[in-house]
Order: structure tokens, then C-alpha cells, then sequence
């Protein structure tokens, strides 16, 4: 958003011009959700803070409530503009009193630091007494890039994106600060390799279909052989044609499942169009040698759950250096554990694990960033909280073998297709579910794709 701003600059667009359109967005969008209550507008000394400006004047001239309360005077050229367009009075922050409508316009884009005591305590009290509250771009405090809360802020109940969403408004702990997120177009398109996650283009099977060419997952079993039959089960709701599970034990149902023992020669079947190893595999010398017999494969592999906790330096070389794709999902703990902790933002170490294994890395979480070896990334909206429960990181695996097993070529279309299938399937389902019920909610999930 930033080099689209800059691009617009560049191309004769002044400043101005886009603060007038970013300030008038908002006033429409305030407009519709204040319903003539009074409204209250904090601006900052910034540009953010001339957006707060253009919207208080803009509403003003629709004959609405609005007063306008500033932590100091404007700062930039095109602040100082816009505040000569307001024609009422401007009170200071520390004094002014609340109103049923909040709108911070204190700070957006560009905040390395966290905000003074004093005016986290103005926010404080002014939010804690309003009915609603509204943040231009970001709520005051709250570090664009990085996902991180500068302080102990108070969340907003909306915030307006300007012009794109920024990565604040997806990762956590800042998204759970922005409340509701709606993107105002500010008439500057912005491009990106980061993008948010939409629903998948994916075909459905035709006359011609048959249970091969819907594509074959295999699911390597081990020591706890439920999660397996649960990567199994999600890999056939998800519209695979033909699921084998290779474990020695485990359930008998559904009977649509094949089952057979595992053995080295089961993984050159080369009808197999994706390989899941990892949920309840175990850690032990069996799993060790399952997990290389599956790198050695000329097998398109996800690789979930204990298969990450056996990828020593050796293995990622071998994952890097593989012929077919590889799509690897582990949750934070599995993360930090292969790829080491960092102060980056989620974004750049989904991204720089990507480029460093070579394989498509779906980093999981209320935020999941799906990143590939190529640069693209895709980021997840919240997730529903309830798919905190044991199991539906291997219904995860098993979506995602599902189409990494019709489209074994482009790896990561494969993992956001799955992601995103994954987390409509938690959404039908509400609250309070368990994976068997994720795995079985794919089928409605995959039927309307």
C-alpha cells in the first residue's frame, strides 16, 4: 500500500487529493454506522490524523454530530490543509468528553513505539463510554507490519482499512485489536505477493471422472492410530477418489478407506498422487525410518505432526532437494522448533522457511500464512477459536493431501485450497465440535467450492 501510495504521488496524484479521498470513505462509512448518534473524532498530528479532519468536516456538512478532539496540532502539509477545512472548534484530548461514536484517527500506518500512558489512558476512557468504536486504518498503538500491540491498547470495534488490508489486520495479537475490518477503496490499487486468502477455484468432477484422476492419497499410520484415520476420513471428504490408509491397526469404518499394512513397496504405487506422513506417526525408530522411506518417494508429501518433530538438518536438505512438492504444516511450537524464533513478523518467517526448505509452508494458527519456495503468501482471516481441539491439525493434513492429490504440480494452490476448505468446515460447524465432526463438515465444504 505504501508503493501504491507512493506510485499514485509519483504519477500527479497529490497527497491531498488522497487524504480527501481516504477522509470522505470514512465520513460515508461513519455516516451508516453512527445512525445520527454523536460522534467524536480523535486525530492525530499526522496524516492519519488529517483523514480524521476531512471525515469530522464531511459529516459536518451532512448536518450530523460530530466533534473533533486533537493530541496536537497538524504536523505534515496535507494535515495542516485538511484541518483548515474543519470549521468548528478543536478540543484537546486529555479534556475532551466521550460520545456514542469513537473514531481514532490519533496514529495509523508507521508506528514503531509505543504510545505515551497518557493517551492510552485518554483511549482508555474515551472507549470504555462509547457505544462504537471506529479506527482509521489501525487502531491507535498497534505495529502495521510486524502484527504486534505497541502497549496495553484498547481494541476497536471496527476499523477501516484504507485501501488494502495491511497485515495488522490479519495477524495476531493486533488483529484481535481491529474489531470487524472493513477495506474503504481510496481509488489507489495496490499489488502484492502477500495477499488474503480467497475461496478456491477448484473443478468438480465431470462425466469423465473416475477415482484416479479425482486423485489417490495414501496416509502413513503409526503409533496413534486415530489421527491417521482422521487425515484418512478428511482426505476423502475433501473429494479425494481413493483414500489408502497404511497402518498394521485402527478402526474399520468408513469401509470406503483401503487398508493395508505399510511397507517400503506400498509408496511406489504410482497412482499415488500425495503422501501424508506425520499425524500420529510417533517419534520412535519405526517413525525415523517410515519418514526417509517417504522422502525417498517420488511422492508428492505432506508432511504434518510427528513427522515435523523428526526433520533434523539432514532431512530438511533432503525435503529441499526433492523433485516433487512438499508441503509442510506445522503450528508454532513445530515452527520455532525447525526453523528457530524470530522478531519478524509471521509473514516474512513463513516466507524465509519457505525459500530455505523449498517446500510450501502452511504456518498454523488463528492467523495461518501459507508461504511458498516462489514468494507468494496468502493469510488466513481469523480462524474459529474453536478448532483449539485435539485432531483438526490432522483433518488439515488430510484436506490438503486431498488436493495436493488432484493438483500435485502447484503445491501451494493445493494448501490454500486446504486452509481455506478447513476453516469454512469450522465455520458451519459454530462452537464446540470435534475433529470427527471437522472432517465430516468438509463434505458440504467441497460440494459448494
Amino acid at each position: 500500500m505504501r508503493a501504491a501510495e507512493e506510485a499514485a504521488i509519483a504519477d500527479g496524484t497529490s497527497v491531498d487529493i488522497l487524504m480527501a479521498r481516504a477522509g470522505t470513505e470514512v465520513a460515508q462509512t461513519i455516516r451508516r454506522l453512527a445512525s445520527g448518534s454523536e460522534v467524536l473524532i480523535l486525530c492525530g498530528p499526522g496524516n492519519n490524523g488529517g483523514d480524521g479532519y476531512v471525515a469530522a468536516a464531511a459529516l459536518r456538512a451532512w448536518s450530523l454530530p460530530v466533534r473533533v478532539a486533537a493530541l496536537a496540532p497538524p504536523a505534515t502539509d496535507a494535515a495542516r490543509n485538511a484541518c483548515a477545512g474543519w470549521s468548528g472548534p478543536v478540543e484537546t484530548l486529555a479534556e475532551t468528553k466521550s460520545a456514542p461514536i469513537l473514531v481514532d484517527a490519533l496514529f495509523g500506518t508507521g508506528l514503531s513505539r509505543a504510545l505515551d500512558p497518557a493517551i492510552v489512558a485518554a483511549l482508555r476512557r474515551l472507549n470504555a463510554r462509547a457505544r462504537l468504536s471506529i479506527a482509521v486504518d489501525l487502531p491507535s498503538g498497534v505495529d502495521t507490519d510486524r502484527g504486534v500491540a505497541l502497549g496495553d491498547i484498547p481494541a476497536a470495534d471496527v476499523t477501516l482499512a484504507l485501501g488494502a488490508p495491511k497485515p495488522a489486520h490479519l495477524l495476531y495479537p493486533a488483529a484481535g485489536l481491529c474489531g470487524a475490518i472493513r477495506v474503504l477503496d481510496i481509488g489507489v490499487p495496490a499489488s502484492s505477493d502477500v495477499m488474503v486468502l480467497a475461496a478456491p477455484d477448484l473443478p468438480m468432477p465431470g462425466p469423465d471422472s473416475h477415482k484416479y484422476s479425482r486423485g489417490m492419497v495414501a496416509v502413513v499410520g503409526g503409533d496413534m492410530p486415530g489421527a491417521a484415520e482422521l487425515s484418512a476420513i478428511a482426505a476423502l471428504r475433501a473429494g479425494a477418489g481413493y483414500v489408502l490408509l497404511l497402518a498394521e491397526h485402527g478402526a474399520l469404518q468408513p469401509h470406503a478407506i483401503v487398508r493395508k499394512a505399510f511397507t517400503p513397496d506400498a509408496l511406489t504405487d504410482k497412482r499415488i498422487g500425495a503422501l501424508i506422513i506425520g499425524p500420529g506417526l510417533g517419534r520412535g525408530d519405526e517413525a525415523r525410518a517410515r519418514l526417509d522411506q517417504a522422502l525417498a518417494s517420488a511422492v508428492p508429501l505432506v508432511i504434518d505432526g510427528d513427522a515435523l518433530h523428526l526433520l533434523d538438518t539432514a532431512r530438511l536438505d533432503v525435503v529441499r532437494n526433492r523433485a516433487v512438492p512438499v508441503i509442510m504444516t506445522p503450528h508454532a511450537g513445530e515452527f520455532d522448533a525447525l526453523f528457530g524464533k524470530g522478531e519478524e513478523s509471521k509473514i516474512d518467517r513463513a516466507r524465509a522457511a519457505a525459500l530455505r526448505s523449498g517446500a510450501t509452508i502452511i504456518f498454523k494458527g488463528a492467523d495461518t500464512v501459507i508461504a511458498s519456495p516462489q514468494g507468494a503468501v496468502r493469510v488466513a482471516q481469523s480462524a474459529n477459536a474453536w478448532l483449539s481441539t485435539a485432531g483438526t491439525g490432522d483433518v488439515l493434513a488430510g484436506a490438503v493431501g486431498a488436493f495436493l492429490s488432484g493438483n500435485a504440480n502447484i503445491a501451494f494452490d493445493a494448501a490454500c485450497a486446504g486452509v481455506w476448505a478447513h476453516a469454512r468446515a469450522a465455520r458451519r460447524l459454530r462452537g464446540a465440535f470435534i475433529a470427527d465432526d471437522l472432517a465430516d463438515a468438509l463434505t458440504a465444504v467441497r460440494s459448494r467450492l
